[in-house]
């Protein structure tokens, strides 16, 4: 993703949701849009409501519009419902999945884990935080790096477990059992608002 250095807080704002990508944001963070006419309600045009959507995903996941791009072609290639193969691409990257087991607090900070070539897959390193997984790859952690994830685990308090994983704790192991069905995933998430706007 190209790098932002602004306030991202009031990106969450302006596409009306609470939370996209961190669990330790407060309640009490304002759900109007920034700026000093946030809390003017507005009324959005078709094209707007397709736009917006398109970024509210994009930036749950973290990924760049070049990226985001690629993925919905993908989608749009293979069999299936368009929308949902792109969610189920989008949830299937290495980062997402660390962070759907709780090896990060944010998907910036399991982003980062990958980077720093923590982590391996099926026994090979992967520094690449976008490779996709395949069901029945093993995710584990390098074991030099095993104290520094053990750190992080202790610092999440919330549940963290996805049908579509199994996580095992103690041995800083995961394994992506299958892909996501639809309504596993965020019913906020307006997955169809994103076809129409790629189809004008």
């Amino acid at each position: 993703m190209s790098k932002y250095t602004g306030a991202r807080n009031k990106l969450f704002r302006n596409f009306g949701v609470k939370d996209l990508s961190n669990r330790k944001l407060t309640s009490s963070m304002r759900q109007t849009a920034s700026g000093q006419h946030g809390a003017v309600r507005k009324k959005l045009s078709e094209y707007a409501l397709h736009l917006n959507e398109k970024q509210k995903i994009r930036l749950t996941y973290l990924v760049s519009e070049k990226q985001f791009s690629r993925y919905y072609n993908e989608a749009a290639r293979r069999k299936g419902v368009t929308g949902t193969i792109l969610l189920q691409l989008l949830e299937s990257r290495l980062d997402n999945v660390l962070f759907r087991a709780g090896f990060g607090i944010t998907r910036k900070q399991s982003r980062q884990i990958v980077n720093h070539g923590h982590v391996l897959v099926n026994g090979k390193k992967v520094n690449i935080p976008s490779y996709l997984l395949k069901a029945g790859d093993v995710v584990t952690i390098r074991e030099r790096s095993q104290s520094f994830l053990k750190s992080v685990l202790e610092l999440i308090d919330m549940p963290c477990e996805s049908a579509w994983i199994t996580k095992d704790a103690d041995a800083l192991k995961i394994t992506f059992d299958r892909v996501p069905e639809r309504e596993e995933l965020d019913s906020e998430l307006k997955e169809q608002l994103v076809i129409e706007y790629y189809s004008k």
